[in-house]
């Protein structure tokens, strides 16, 4: 019986796993996670949340969909999808059309204070590039966002 527990306990974890690999999230669980960030950083401050959203097995990183953080300078301070962009200047980044995404992302934020943009991004789990909506909330000094891939 303990041997039959133990299979079965495997399969469901393998299975569950496998699935939050292959799901993919949605607009509403990009603001959702984007919502839980920002309650993050007010509470317990900007340089401990950052640390955790750049995590990629922490809490804010949920198969495609993670926490990205930019100054409004351009400078990547948290990457849930690529720790290695940390510390990075990405103002004069661009998407495969061209796009200018973090300038575009600053204007929002310094504009409107939150809001959604369309832009084009390598998904970290299928390592493709993709169309991908993301929702961005302005707080203090920093742009917090998150995006679903829509390919």
């Amino acid at each position: 019986m303990k041997t039959l527990f133990t299979i079965l306990f495997a399969v469901v974890i393998l299975f569950g796993t496998m699935s939050a690999q292959g799901k993919k999230g949605t607009p509403a669980e990009a603001e959702a996670l984007v919502k839980k960030a920002v309650t993050l950083i007010k509470t317990n401050g900007a340089e401990k949340a950052f640390a955790e959203f750049s995590d990629p097995k922490g809490k804010f990183v949920n198969g495609d969909l993670y926490i990205f953080v930019y100054d409004l300078n351009g400078k990547c301070v948290a990457h849930g999808g690529n720790p290695k962009m940390v510390g990075k200047d990405l103002i004069d980044l661009k998407d495969s059309d061209g796009k200018a995404f973090v300038k575009e992302r600053i204007e929002l934020a310094t504009k409107k204070g939150k809001g959604w943009q369309d832009y084009k991004f390598t998904n970290p789990v299928s390592k493709s590039i993709e169309s991908k909506k993301a929702y961005i909330e302005k707080v203090d000094k920093y742009i917090v966002g998150s995006g679903a891939y829509s390919k």
